[in-house]
């Protein structure tokens, strides 16, 4: 397994300014869903949270309800291994509720698949996704986005709550991780 390396190459794909704007755009379209409906806003943790936390500060609505959940497919991997674990689960009681699930990235889609299904045998009424990241070209499981700020189609990305191996979390913007090729992990 590679290691963090504080010497990493790092491309910015997204500036903390260009995040802040697309913060803004996506909380408008989900006010413009739900209204003043009451909602249940769920952090997937840990990646999601810096989304999260800029998200509901954006929204209007002001009968929401946040709690947090926590997945894990990828340990310090760099490609998710397909088998998702739920490590932390809701408090709160969801159904016949409104649901927006709030994640870092959906790229494969496994953990969102397996996510919706989790939720909807607690009796959600309904649950959208709203994700800062969309990688629809590396869907494996047919998991739709509802609410999204940018798409990608390759690129390990940290900064902006995402990490390697708990490492480049703080960064405000989206970078692209670089590797030379002798650390370049499988696909990404």
């Amino acid at each position: 397994m590679l290691q963090a390396n504080p010497q990493a190459g790092l491309k910015e794909l997204f500036s903390a300014e260009q995040i802040r704007r697309e913060v803004g755009r996506v909380a408008e379209e989900i006010d413009g869903m739900y209204g003043e409906e009451p909602l249940v806003v769920l952090c997937v943790l840990k990646g999601a949270y810096a989304f999260f936390s800029d998200l509901v500060r954006h929204l209007k609505n002001r009968n929401v309800e946040l709690d947090f959940l926590r997945l894990s497919s990828y340990g310090n991997a760099t490609d998710s291994s397909g088998a998702v674990t739920l490590v932390k689960d809701i408090d709160v009681d969801i159904k016949g509720r409104h649901v927006l699930v709030v994640e870092d990235v959906v790229d494969t889609g496994h953990s969102m698949s397996f996510l919706l299904r989790h939720l909807a045998q607690l009796g959600a009424r309904s649950v959208r996704i709203a994700a800062v990241i969309d990688k629809r070209e590396r869907r494996e499981v047919d998991v739709r986005v509802d609410f999204s700020c940018f798409n990608l189609d390759h690129g390990f990305i940290v900064g902006y709550g995402m990490d390697y191996s708990e490492h480049y979390r703080t960064l405000p913007g989206i970078n692209e991780l670089l590797f030379s090729d002798r650390e370049r992990p499988g696909r990404f």
